[in-house]
């Protein structure tokens, strides 16, 4: 099975740790936020994909061919959004079942289990702020059945997480453009509309890493845990 990696974002937010390091190489306890997400992967995660863009040789340099046992493939992502950077990775992907992680989430491997656990999955958790999230509603078995991008108003509690698992037919669908770029979540939307997606409620996983104040909220999650697990 293979995994695919968005990591092409410039993370503005992460300045001035991103004005020469890429993103997911930013460390988080003394690791790159990427190590993470190689570490989180199951056995059965036997090929990554790893979209790049911005500084994108030096996530290169750092992983090179295999990484954990994994095989990786590198694809050049795009400055229109999420969604076709996605999209870019067409040719690697053929009528098959596969992981999708934002580049800078900080995966566990208990909800990537969890997650792998069903045909079709998201990632869930309930944000503070449902503006500034991708909202899913649901229907009545417990499936999602549509996702909408930082709503100014929302009756859902459901927030959706850079952790999915779909399959190639994400690829039957346009992209939409919402406040000027071309989310990812646009396409998984319509995805939901037509298959039986899960919400799968988040445990472990770190999300929101987008500032340097949340490298220091992440690096006290990690180590308050160490202190748990003595």
């Amino acid at each position: 099975m293979k995994a695919v990696i968005l990591a092409a974002g410039e993370g503005t937010r992460m300045r001035p740790l991103t004005l020469t390091t890429p993103k997911p190489l930013v460390p988080v306890n003394g690791k790159p936020i990427m190590e993470y997400i190689f570490d989180s992967l199951p056995h059965e995660i036997t090929q990554v994909i790893i979209v790049t863009l911005y500084l994108g040789d030096k996530i290169k340099k750092h992983f090179g061919e295999a990484w954990n046992g994994k095989q990786i493939t590198y694809v050049d992502g795009s400055n229109k959004g999420t969604a076709y950077s996605f999209l870019a990775t067409k040719e690697y992907l053929a009528n098959e079942r596969f992981l999708l992680i934002q580049g800078d989430e900080l995966t566990d491997k208990v909800d990537i289990d969890n997650c792998l656990a069903h045909e079709f999955s998201l990632l869930t958790f309930e944000p503070q702020d449902p503006t500034t999230c991708g909202m899913a509603y649901l229907r009545p078995d417990g499936t999602i059945k549509r996702i909408i991008e930082k709503p100014t108003k929302t009756i859902s509690k459901i927030a959706v997480n850079g952790v999915m698992v779909l399959n190639t037919d994400i690829f039957w669908y346009v992209p939409a453009l919402t406040k000027g770029e071309f989310y990812f979540s646009s396409m998984v939307d319509k995805f939901t509309r037509a298959h039986n997606v899960v919400p799968v409620q988040l445990q472990k996983t770190i999300i929101g890493i987008t500032s340097p104040e949340d490298i220091e909220r992440a690096t006290k999650i990690l180590e308050m845990r160490k202190i748990d697990d003595l």
